[in-house]
């Protein structure tokens, strides 16, 4: 099974890079996951279809069994590179996300984990089809706790993640 991982951050030493890498590792046993880089993704303004970097992406989803998207939350919403990303996935023909399984995990230093942008994030999933996994929901609070050199170190957070991606593993099953 394949799964497309989108990094909603572009930021270096992103927290969300730092979970995905740690997730990947943790779903081995049920998936595959691999990297669906936004970073060199133009602005969307509707004359880049063609860009490569949209083109190349798109066709990772199409190919893929689903989609899980790693997502800070900036401003209590989704940040401007993912929906950068998802405007510009979203005139691709065939739509790549139409019909596919997804799910969100986010972390973040405050208390909240990302609860706002998950559910702006679905509100957008809607409209692109997407079928998003309802529980269990990965939304970690107090993450730079939880870190020691760039790895979560908190055994009940690294046992629900890992439950997350056999719970995800098998939600894609259903489809």
């Amino acid at each position: 099974m394949k799964i497309i991982g989108i990094v909603g951050s572009l930021r270096k030493d992103s927290l969300h890079r730092k979970v995905f890498n740690q997730y990947k590792e943790l779903a081995k046993e049920h998936f595959e996951l691999i990297d669906g880089e936004i970073a060199e993704f133009p602005m969307y303004d509707g004359e880049h279809d063609d860009h490569p970097a949209v083109v190349t992406l798109a066709e990772q989803i199409r190919s893929a069994d689903g989609v899980i998207f790693f997502s800070p939350e900036y401003n209590y919403s989704i940040p401007g590179s993912l929906k950068n990303a998802l405007d510009a996935l979203s005139r691709q023909n065939p739509q790549p996300f139409a019909g596919k399984p997804a799910a969100i995990v986010g972390a973040s230093p405050g208390n909240a984990g990302t609860a706002r942008m998950q559910y702006h994030l679905r509100q957008v999933g809607v409209f692109l089809d997407l079928h998003i996994m309802n529980k269990p929901e990965v939304m970690i609070s107090g993450a730079f706790s939880k870190l020691q050199d760039d790895v979560i170190v908190d055994e009940q957070t690294v046992e629900f993640l890992g439950l997350h991606a056999k719970s995800f593993a098998e939600f894609v099953r259903r489809f």
